[in-house]
């Protein structure tokens, strides 16, 4: 007999509603919930293919220990045993930055992933940790920080209401978005193109979303920095920049407008093959707009001027007076954040505080480049020791970090690794120990992460769909006992790593004099918290906390665990609106449109005016279909457009001898890959493409389906050297390649 449960889908940063159809404990039917007050019925093909990710057979069900070389079965206080023996003697001998940390990007999409990791870094101090971020958005984060104080401080394009939209590098028709949580984005491109609105594309590719567009630009790879240099300075020089009521918050614009006075659009035009008029015009038109946005993503932080274009993006939204109002780009309001506090000065933002042993890259937001990963490990040059163990939680660095080719030999040499998983992978095959977490179906979830970008203010939680399956293991215990494990306490009760939280947040609650329980007891605030396991008291105790929060009784109509719970389908908590200046974490209280490390990068740009490649270069691409290498398993998710292709221009195809279909020869810094070509007019001439996260052809691993059309890993054409440096994030768009023919 079946049965329906609710379910939010954890596959995009979307975040969907789901209505799952489920037999015995099997899921076989995913369809959107159409009572979701935040999708409303919307589900993509991933969402879709949700009962067939969650039932893959080639999951892991137990954990596996290392045995004279070979990986074993095994029992979990096995696992967690090998795991306290196997880290603990490294810390003690070499020290804590001896322990690597690697986060991928499934942790943000998990309840666990959000809340378990900061206290393993908190417990074991070590300053190598490494994400998934410097592969795709730490260039938001540095210029976020940067300007407001905040590295999570990221405005949103208010897509419900804006009137122009400007988008770089993103190609949302595919993604479904990402750093903005927008379900149903191809659907609000259209609204807003119905009511009179205006789109814009600026991308290599004539993506899906390109086609949508009233314009679409196609820039040469890599120069968006100088595109949103020159509309700056168009801005400045046709007296266009009107602040409107952001001009109290805002400091710098006079150094501003002397910075970007060499970024004319006739200079800039002969870098990235926009014409100098159309520079002028998309200026012009955004600052015409009644409202607009600017948006960029993953194209236009994956260059070398990563931050920089970055932080344009953000110029252009101020300069024009659109941040922080309606139908311009506004600063989501979480129900799990902090509750706001009176406006000020704040610590503001720093870069460097550390750096990377071997080449000396600078932290950011507390994370070093995963492109320095290897070196880490294989070089024993540089001051302290080499990374000698590694925790990988949800990560498969070996396909999604360049030259994975030297990271997987360097992880053949660790003296221990642990991987969270469910899958045998290209990285997790090398582990000692590997811990796998149950199917999404059996855990819970809530979106903490991705709230906090959101377009729409709201909150959803669900439950478990599927009772969690004998012999499984939470993921919220599994991160909890490897917390205990790694820091010295293994044996304990995992539920004390949860009590640990909470004690630590409200004891200091109670003593901050903006917070709603101030001067009461943290025993008394504790013991009122519900939930039925520990991370879903602490998830109660944040929404009490929080800006819609209850504050433990001061606020009778506020949020709640229980509230929630009783809104299967969420909560609305009303659209975006305007915030500043409280989310300003500055030293001055400010915007700060100049900041010192954006003006020492900015001769950096000045030499890239008088820069052409005249070679081919390379770009990645994105599938509806596919997340990074997190799907490929899944047959439905796979075929189709869904392929591993070298998409190239028929121009630079009749001029190289390439035929459709036929084999080339990829060659770049760090390697080479051959690829079947796709010759398509898609592709800008002198650009080439490769999608991101495929090369499942490694032996150890075990993912039979994508085995069967494993494609080739694009990050093998890069060596790590090529970074933004202000942000350490991997420059993966944009670098040259030669290609050649095959036989």
């Amino acid at each position: 007999m079946s049965r329906t449960a609710l379910r939010i889908c954890p596959l995009c940063e979307a975040t969907c509603g789901l209505t799952l159809t489920i037999e015995g404990t099997r899921v076989t039917k995913a369809r959107g919930d159409r009572d979701d007050v935040f999708s409303k019925g919307f589900i993509c093909p991933k969402g879709a293919s949700f009962g067939a990710a969650d039932g893959d057979p080639d999951r892991l069900r137990t954990p596996l220990v290392r045995e004279d070389g070979e990986l074993r079965e095994a029992t979990w206080d096995e696992a967690f045993d090998a795991v306290a023996a196997g880290l603990r003697p490294v810390v003690e001998e070499h020290g804590p930055h001896a322990v690597g940390v690697v986060l991928g990007n499934p942790n943000v999409h998990t309840m666990a992933g959000a809340l378990y990791p900061p206290v393993l870094l908190a417990g074991l101090r070590t300053h190598s940790l490494f994400t998934a971020s410097t592969v795709d958005q730490m260039p938001k984060h540095v210029s976020s920080g940067l300007l407001y104080g905040d590295a999570v401080a990221i405005p949103v394009p208010d897509l419900d209401r804006t009137d122009h939209l400007l988008l770089l590098g993103a190609n949302p028709l595919e993604s479904n978005g990402s750093l903005c949580t927008a379900p149903d984005f191809p659907g609000k491109l259209k609204a807003l193109k119905a009511r009179g609105g205006t789109l814009t594309v600026v991308d290599p590719r004539r993506t899906r979303t390109a086609k949508l567009a009233d314009r679409h630009v196609a820039i040469r790879p890599g120069t968006d920095a100088l595109l949103l240099a020159a509309m700056a300075y168009v801005l400045f020089e046709e007296r266009l920049v009107d602040l409107g009521e952001l001009a109290p918050h805002v400091q710098g614009v006079d150094e501003l407008a002397d910075a970007v006075r060499d970024f004319t659009p006739e200079a800039a035009s002969q870098s990235c093959d926009v014409p100098a008029d159309v520079i002028r015009e998309l200026a012009r038109e955004l600052a015409a707009a009644p409202t607009a946005a600017v948006y960029g993503r993953i194209g236009s932080c994956t260059v070398p001027h990563g931050t920089l274009a970055s932080w344009l993006v953000d110029v252009l939204n101020i300069l024009t007076g659109n941040l922080d109002r309606p139908g311009g780009a506004l600063f989501p309001l979480s129900a799990t954040d902090k509750a706001p506090r009176p406006a000020g000065p704040g610590r503001g933002f720093a870069l460097g505080r550390w750096h990377s042993r071997v080449s000396g890259h600078p932290e950011a937001k507390g994370e070093l480049p995963l492109s320095a990963l290897a070196e880490e490990i294989d070089t024993a040059t540089g001051e302290g020791s080499p990374v000698r163990a590694l925790i990988a939680v949800a990560t498969n660095p070996v396909l999604s970090a360049p030259d994975g080719d030297r990271l997987d030999k360097a992880l053949g040499t660790l003296d221990f690794m642990v991987s969270v998983d469910p899958y045998l992978n290209e990285t997790s095959r090398h582990a000692h120990v590997v811990l796998p977490p149950p199917p999404p179906s059996q855990a819970p979830h809530f979106d903490f992460a991705f709230n906090a970008f959101a377009v729409h203010n709201q909150v959803r939680y669900t439950r478990a769909a599927v009772p969690l399956e004998p012999g499984r293991m939470a993921e919220t215990e599994i991160l909890a006992r490897l917390v205990l494990a790694a820091t010295g306490m293994h044996g304990a009760d995992p539920a004390a790593v949860d009590t640990l939280v909470i004690d630590q947040t409200l004891g200091k609650a109670v003593t901050d004099p903006h917070a709603p329980v101030h001067g009461r007891d943290p025993g008394e605030l504790a013991a009122a918290l519900t939930g039925d396991s520990g991370p879903e008291r602490r998830l109660d105790m944040m929404l009490r906390l929080g800006p819609y929060g209850d504050g433990f009784g001061a606020r009778p109509d506020g949020l709640t665990l229980a509230k929630v719970l009783a809104h299967p389908h969420g909560i609305d908590l009303g659209p975006l609106g305007p915030r500043l200046p409280q989310p300003l974490k500055t030293r001055s209280g400010k915007v700060e449109l100049l900041p010192e490390p954006i003006a020492g990068d900015l001769p950096r740009l000045r030499e890239a005016l008088r820069e052409r490649s005249e070679g081919l270069v390379l770009i990645g691409r994105r599938h509806l279909r596919s997340n990074n290498s997190w799907l490929h398993n899944v047959p439905a998710l796979t075929g189709g457009t869904n392929r591993c292709t070298l998409h190239i221009h028929p121009e630079d195809a009749e001029r190289l001898g390439l035929t459709d279909g036929a084999p080339v020869r990829v060659r770049g810094a760090g390697g080479a890959v051959t690829a079947p070509v796709e010759v398509t007019d898609g592709i800008r001439r002198g650009v080439v493409s490769l999608p991101h996260g495929w090369g499942h052809d490694r032996p150890g691993t075990r993912m039979s389906h994508a085995a069967l059309d494993p494609g080739v890993n694009v990050n093998q054409l890069l060596d790590g050297s090529l970074l933004d440096p202000l942000s350490g994030n991997a420059v993966l768009n944009g670098v040259p390649v030669e290609l050649t023919r095959t036989s």
